[in-house]
């Protein structure tokens, strides 16, 4: 897919912009992409939208995996291509096994051997397919990773929502070359019941 707005490089750039896309070359990103793509034409959006994301992908109390995996289903929830090819590596990575993310690609429920991420999941899942999350995990939320925890988890979910509506919108490319990573629209994931405790 051809992106639907111009993508400017750094060159491109009026001073405002230059300064926030050096910020952000400079931080933990190291590189102005994805939404940030996007964002750019806006210098005091595209500044917000980084502090935000980072904040929230590398600041949180909860450990990356977790982070990454509550991404992974958001991603997946909009079959954002650009997303899932940048977080399922990074998910992988921080040691979220395969089969799980096989089976969220392909809109099946996974299997957890870490209780901590089949709470991640629920709750991802359970926010992205309803708009809102069961008592029942929401509590197992809170009691995993506390009052402060659970409020990082939804607002984590919230922003990479944005991300990937962004992504999506203004058709913001993969890398060249790269096919496709996932079938487009997969629902079945989110039309699941809830998993048992």
């Amino acid at each position: 897919m051809a992106p639907r707005i111009p993508l400017p490089g750094r060159e491109d750039l009026d001073a405002a912009q230059r300064e926030v896309w050096d910020r952000v070359v400079s931080g933990p990103r190291g590189q102005v992409i994805g939404p940030l793509r996007a964002a750019i034409h806006n210098a005091e959006l595209a500044g917000r939208w980084s502090a935000l994301g980072e904040a929230l992908r590398f600041n949180t109390s909860l450990p990356k995996h977790l982070s990454e995996l509550a991404i992974c289903v958001t991603g997946r929830r909009w079959s954002s291509q650009v997303e899932w090819f940048v977080h399922a590596r990074v998910a992988a990575e921080s040691g979220i096994a395969p089969t799980v993310l096989d089976a969220i690609r392909d809109g099946r429920a996974p299997e957890f051997n870490d209780a901590q991420e089949g709470v991640v999941y629920d709750f991802a899942r359970e926010l992205q397919a309803d708009g809102r999350v069961s008592d029942a995990t929401y509590a197992a939320a809170r009691e995993a990773f506390g009052v402060k925890g659970v409020v990082e988890l939804t607002a984590l979910i919230g922003y990479y929502t944005m991300v990937s509506m962004t992504l999506n919108a203004h058709g913001i490319p993969l890398p060249d070359g790269e096919p496709d990573p996932l079938t487009a629209p997969s629902r079945g994931l989110f039309d699941l019941p809830e998993r048992g405790r």
